[in-house]
């Protein structure tokens, strides 16, 4: 996911794009929704929000054309070396959060876990490759998850990829280059869906080529997006985008999986970024799109060391419908707090002093 391009989307000189913005956040807390559904609905047909995993090729699609947006026009100029350390400052210290929640609520969780099947060399390496971000599925009390303790960093994995293809090769690139491999990797999409049913893949290690698929269209049709100016004027505003969005997500689950869900991330996602590029936000809603594209990233990183808990406490105690609702909701606005503490407290505070440090060490050097 990338939810993490908030402060790009608003560089001082260049256009806002707050619908944008808020559309990330919208985003954000289908997944957040989702992930809790998942734990209570064992087939996905029953799930009322069974395609919010599609929200991650959102995610991609809204990274690609922001980074376009960003750094098209001066990455030549600023060098290869400041973006990655742009990059890094911006996404990595929600990485490490992460990860050491994750690790927190495998050690400390009260309804369930196999510690004793896990030896402290094993433990250890997986954090340590959470922390950098090196897939390694081998937690098998983590639904061998790419990264155990932190699942949704899988998509992030992708992310890094993505920025360091861009940095490398999709900037030096024309448009008909650029359409010509978004045209070859529509065709991975399409296989995906087509061999395994669906696009939920890239969180496994036997799924991890199909996030490769997922975030090379996605990502490469945002930038496409961006450098063909394909922005649509329009009188949509928040409000209306949020629903187009959200139908997604709403969206049954069925047989034709396969044939749906390549059509909403061939076509669908990338027609809402145009759409929401291109939209007017009313004044009375700025700072609500402000503040979900903010607490965006925090809150799909640091969310789901609790869901595993979750998930150990409703297997072993299976809570009743009442129980489940009050529980749910409470934890989700629970979430939204603590992602916007760990926002305020811990990320914001760390970005500023290394942006700071990162500054006083350039006026040095000039």
């Amino acid at each position: 996911m990338n939810t993490a391009e908030t402060s790009e989307i608003t560089l001082n000189h260049k256009q806002h794009f707050e619908i944008l913005d808020g559309l990330r956040g919208i985003a954000a807390f289908a997944v957040v929704v989702f992930h809790f559904m998942e734990w209570i609905y064992a087939d996905p047909s029953q799930n009322f929000i069974g395609h919010g995993f599609l929200a991650v090729d959102f995610f991609f699609c809204l990274s690609g054309f922001v980074i376009g947006y960003a750094y098209d026009d001066r990455i030549a100029k600023m060098g290869l070396k400041s973006f990655f350390i742009s990059r890094i400052i911006r996404l990595h210290p929600l990485v490490i959060a992460g990860s050491i929640l994750g690790l927190m609520a495998f050690l400390l969780d009260p309804f369930g876990g196999h510690l004793e099947l896990y030896s402290a060399g094993k433990i250890i390496l997986t954090f340590i490759c959470s922390i950098f971000l090196i897939p390694f599925p081998v937690i098998a009390d983590r639904g061998f998850n790419l990264f155990s303790f932190n699942a949704p960093a899988w998509s992030l994995f992708w992310e890094y990829i993505a920025n360091i293809v861009y940095a490398f090769v999709l900037y030096r690139i024309g448009r008909s280059y650029l359409l010509l491999l978004t045209i070859l990797s529509a065709i991975a999409i399409c296989y995906v869906g087509y061999n395994s049913g669906n696009l939920l893949g890239g969180w496994s290690g036997p799924t991890f080529w199909d996030g490769f698929a997922r975030i090379s269209y996605s990502f490469l049709a945002g930038l496409l997006i961006y450098r063909s100016n394909w922005i649509i004027k329009n009188r949509f505003g928040f409000a209306e985008l949020t629903i187009l969005l959200l139908l997604v997500f709403f969206m049954p689950f069925s047989e034709w999986n396969w044939i749906a869900e390549p059509f909403v991330v061939l076509f669908y996602f990338p027609l809402l970024i145009s759409l929401g590029a291109g939209a007017v936000l009313k004044p009375s809603l700025k700072k609500a799109c402000v503040f979900s594209g903010n607490i965006s990233y925090p809150l799909y990183m640091t969310h789901y060391a609790f869901l595993w808990m979750f998930g150990n406490y409703y297997t072993n105690y299976k809570p009743d419908s009442s129980q489940l609702i009050i529980i749910v909701i409470t934890s989700i606005i629970l979430l939204v707090l603590f992602a916007y503490l760990v926002m305020i407290v811990y990320d914001i505070p760390l970005r500023n002093y290394l942006n700071i440090k990162r500054k006083k060490k350039l006026e040095i050097k000039s």
